[in-house]
């Protein structure tokens, strides 16, 4: 979301209101962002709450104000993955949404039972980069940023992923034929 520099810069030089605004701006973003990795209301207000605290205690280390929601949003990704290795919990996700999306790239018939099997095997990286690419719609250049990786090596996480992913769901699918 672009926001109004002024604001940005006011909330980076402490003004509590202008920051204030800010994340009122951002709020159903960060509520859906956060309740997409969490899976619970709870959960996902609790992130947002530690987010909001840290990032009004570092708003003024922010270099480039324009990119103000990207940064929000890394903390939000780092608060989450946070909360996540407290509670000992993997990620959740929209398996159906999630299945559609990959059924047009990929054009495959997939159980959604045998998605989140597969999901859940490919290492974090993988796995946040096909969440944050195909759930959330960012481009790959939005991903390297909020990764804080090179936008190849972003490229190659989605390739390997959708690699593992495709072979991990033919084999499900394969034994599962041969079940029923």
């Amino acid at each position: 979301m672009k926001h109004d520099l002024h604001t940005v810069k006011r909330a980076m030089k402490g003004d509590a209101q202008a920051f204030e605004e800010l994340l009122i701006l951002e709020e159903r973003m960060l509520y859906y962002k956060a309740l997409s990795y969490v899976g619970r209301k709870e959960d996902a207000l609790d992130a947002i709450q530690e987010t909001a605290y840290k990032a009004f205690l570092a708003v003024g280390q922010l270099r480039q104000p324009e990119y103000f929601s990207t940064w929000l949003f890394r903390i939000l990704i780092r608060e989450c993955y946070r909360l996540l290795r407290e509670r000992d919990r993997t990620i959740p996700y929209e398996e159906n949404e999630l299945l559609r999306k990959l059924d047009q790239k990929q054009d495959e018939e997939i159980e959604s039972f045998h998605l989140g099997e597969a999901l859940s095997r490919l290492n974090d990286s993988y796995q946040t980069a096909i969440i944050l690419f195909y759930y959330h719609d960012l481009s790959i250049k939005d991903i390297a940023v909020v990764m804080e990786k090179p936008v190849g090596t972003v490229k190659t996480y989605l390739r390997r992923a959708r690699k593992k992913l495709k072979s991990e769901l033919e084999r499900s699918y394969q034994l599962h034929e041969k079940v029923t």
